[in-house]
């Protein structure tokens, strides 16, 4: 499956974005789908997870009540909904896919090409 994130920009603190990861081949319910971000200079991380079969999601503590990880199955789409912004989360973000539930990138596959969002104090 090829994944191609979008919806990345420029906000305030204290914003809103949606991004989205739109998917070409079938994701099967066996699939994990998910978000990383790598800001400059730093390591990708993991931000959230869901299991595209049971919509079951898994996410970071620093996200955790303020972003959003959803998926609609009819549109092949990923989305991550993000509210309350902080200059913190800038970063280019990434989808990817997986089988194995790992909030470090080495069983992730299928990355997308990263869509950069910028949080403006």
């Amino acid at each position: 499956v090829q994944l191609q994130a979008s919806g990345g920009g420029l906000v305030q603190a204290g914003g809103s974005l949606r991004l989205s990861c739109a998917a070409s081949g079938r994701i099967f319910s066996s699939y994990i789908m998910g978000w990383f971000r790598q800001a400059p200079g730093k390591e990708r991380e993991f931000v959230a997870a869901i299991r595209w079969g049971t919509g079951i999601t898994y996410y970071a503590d620093s996200v955790k009540g303020r972003f959003t990880i959803s998926r609609d199955k009819a549109k092949n789409t990923l989305y991550l909904q993000m509210n309350s912004l902080k200059p913190e989360d800038t970063a280019v973000y990434y989808c990817a896919a997986t089988t194995i539930l790992d909030t470090t990138t080495m069983s992730w596959r299928n990355w997308g090409q990263g869509t950069l969002v910028t949080v403006s104090s």
